[in-house]
């Protein structure tokens, strides 16, 4: 008994149709016809009963496709799994964002991708702020969702999939709070909290110490990450600039997120090693690019 008989049969037994089972299974329909005969001769009985109108499953048919589909599925299955193992589709995906907009697209793209790829489950982390690529480079993550810039011949950047409004984040109490926006020159005289950790072409691009017209910017005090820069915020111990969009993912008592009118916007790309585009990394970037795209259209 083929397994291309077994096939037919199982699909001629859900669609009752013998012309739609040979669109499904790419072949004739005197193929399907074909196949049933032959396991009807090799069974000595009927598996269907078929008028001009109507095909249905005998009752010895009924049987035999109680028997015969938990043993196809498991099979299909297994060669399923081998495929997917044998394109490099199986496996943990390690996945990291910053920002809550880029954890809600990367869990979006995980959950479709796991539903495709059931064998590569896909493990989701925050990217802390202080050490943006130490997870990658060091093996722990396969491809991230974070800000720009990245750098570093041994880092690959992709499309970038936000851009938003640069914002300041000043205590409730501040004169520019009650701004309907700020100029990169109102920094001068202003102290900047800054972030601990990140190389310093990342500082001078988010945390800039001279306005556009060289005037000087106060450095602030560190922060680690970005509750503890809110809190250093609300202290009035400095002012921090961020995306526009977090006001919406962490507006909260005490602070006030005025746009810039001349600054650049802050930019969300993907990052993955130059050496570790592995066959699911790509099958990943394309899925998250897909949803993007759709989610711009």
């Amino acid at each position: 008994m083929e397994l291309r008989d077994i096939e037919v049969f199982l699909t001629l037994a859900e669609e009752l149709h013998f012309g739609r089972t040979g669109e499904r299974l790419h072949v004739t329909q005197a193929r399907v016809s074909q196949s049933i005969k032959k396991l009807e001769r090799r069974f000595g009985a009927a598996l269907f009963h078929r008028t001009s109108r109507i095909v249905q499953l005998t009752e010895f048919g009924q049987l035999l496709r109680a028997d015969l589909v938990p043993g196809y599925r498991q099979i299909q299955d297994a060669v399923a799994g081998a495929l997917a193992r044998g394109h490099g589709l199986a496996g943990l995906l390690r996945v990291g964002f910053s920002g809550a907009w880029c954890g809600l697209l990367m869990a979006e793209a995980a959950e479709a991708f796991q539903a495709e790829h059931p064998d590569c489950p896909v493990e989701l982390r925050e990217v802390p702020l202080h050490d943006r690529f130490g997870a990658l480079r060091a093996g722990q993550r396969d491809l991230q969702l974070t800000e720009l810039p990245g750098d570093g011949p041994d880092i690959t950047s992709g499309p970038v999939l936000f851009s938003h409004r640069r914002a300041l984040v000043v205590p409730a109490g501040h004169r520019f709070a009650s701004h309907e926006s700020v100029s990169l020159e109102d920094l001068a005289g202003e102290q900047l909290i800054h972030l601990a950790g990140p190389p310093q072409y990342f500082l001078d691009h988010h945390f800039p110490s001279y306005t556009p017209s060289g005037q000087p910017i106060a450095r602030g005090p560190s922060a680690m990450v970005w509750e503890d820069a809110m809190t250093l915020v609300i202290a009035g111990r400095g002012l921090f600039p961020a995306s526009i969009e977090a006001a919406t993912h962490h507006a909260r008592p005490g602070l006030e997120f005025v746009p810039f009118r001349d600054a650049p916007p802050v930019e969300y790309g993907l990052f993955w090693l130059a050496n570790g585009e592995t066959p699911k990394v790509r099958a990943f970037l394309k899925l998250v690019l897909d949803i993007s795209s759709a989610v711009d259209s």
